[in-house]
């Protein structure tokens, strides 16, 4: 569907993207993930047209995008300030693109009235958006986004902003209505639980690459590299030269014991998750993530298990 290949783009000295290769498929939510700086969205505002390659070359259904004006492209964009029109109520908001296209009042009509049942504000089309919440003011916003019928839909960080039980509750709404409408999306964000929960793939960006592709589970439990590997918080990490033994955090077991080898040092209760950090007597630390309901206190004594499925080699990078 969407294919990039050797995007570079240089920004004063700075090469912003330094040949980046992606491919998205029909119907496909792909999460870009990476630090502040690494290029995630100068990759989005290249696909859209907002930003011109110095190299490389984007394609669409096979079609080129060279030369394409943003607004033929087909793309959808939705943004962490949202860019509502404040004079505007809702039902303008939405129909904003439809506009843009020429679609008759009556057309507009049914689709915004579609689209706001589809993101759960139904009836709100006379609403002023300035009274809205700030969830309301998201799902108008996507509801915008989605009008036009993009054929890919852009996302920067568009959940960043938003308080912790609400951010979740939206994660979990996107991931829900992409997949009932078959909408193929490339989604930015710096949230490790955001991308894994939106992205059917994670693409890592580093320094203006994609250094590694892979789902969900195929990142956590194979990361590329050992810079990868905490990036997406693994800790359990042994430098032994060129390559590195990661443990996974699930794959190792505290149980308290006197005699044990180590001392847990702290306990952090994520909701029904808990991270526990223990050190051995020669001063190692490690890292066991679990969700029993009476972890182990900091002061006691462990004897330390560790799955051997849950050990992978991986470059120290």
């Amino acid at each position: 569907m969407l294919e990039v290949r050797g995007a570079r783009v240089v920004l004063g000295v700075h090469a912003a993207l330094a040949g980046v290769d992606l491919d998205i498929g029909a119907a496909e939510v792909v999460a870009v993930l990476g630090p502040s700086g690494s290029g995630k969205s100068t990759l989005l505002r290249t696909i859209a047209g907002l930003q011109p390659l110095d190299t490389g070359e984007m394609r669409l259904d096979g079609l080129s995008l060279a030369g394409v004006a943003p607004h033929r492209r087909g793309i959808g964009l939705m943004f962490q300030d949202d860019a509502l029109f404040p004079h505007r109520d809702v039902a303008a908001n939405v129909a904003f693109g439809l506009r843009m296209q020429g679609a008759k009042r009556a057309a507009r009509t049914a689709r915004v009235a579609e689209l706001l049942d589809l993101v759960g504000l139904p009836g709100r089309e006379r609403r002023s958006v300035g009274s809205l919440s700030g969830g309301e003011q998201k799902r108008v916003a996507l509801a915008r986004a989605l009008a036009p019928v993009p054929r890919v839909l852009l996302l920067d960080e568009p959940l960043g902003a938003l308080d912790r039980p609400l951010h979740n509750r939206l994660v979990a709404e996107l991931g829900q209505l992409f997949a009932e409408i078959e909408q193929t999306a490339l989604y930015v964000t710096h949230d490790v639980a955001e991308a894994f929960a939106l992205g059917s793939r994670v693409a890592v960006m580093r320094e203006g690459k994609v250094v590694q592709t892979a789902t969900p589970e195929g990142l956590w439990s194979a990361p590329g590299d050992a810079w990868i590997a905490r990036f997406i918080g693994l800790e359990n990490i042994v430098e032994r030269g060129a390559v590195s033994l990661v443990t996974r955090p699930e794959g190792v077991v505290l149980r308290p014991d006197r005699g044990g080898d180590a001392v847990v040092v702290s306990s952090r209760r994520d909701g029904p998750m808990v991270t526990l950090h223990a050190r051995y007597d020669e001063g190692q630390e490690i890292v066991s993530t679990h969700s029993g309901l009476m972890p182990a206190t900091p002061g006691t004594r462990v004897a330390v298990e560790i799955d051997r499925a849950a050990v992978v080699e991986i470059p120290t990078g």
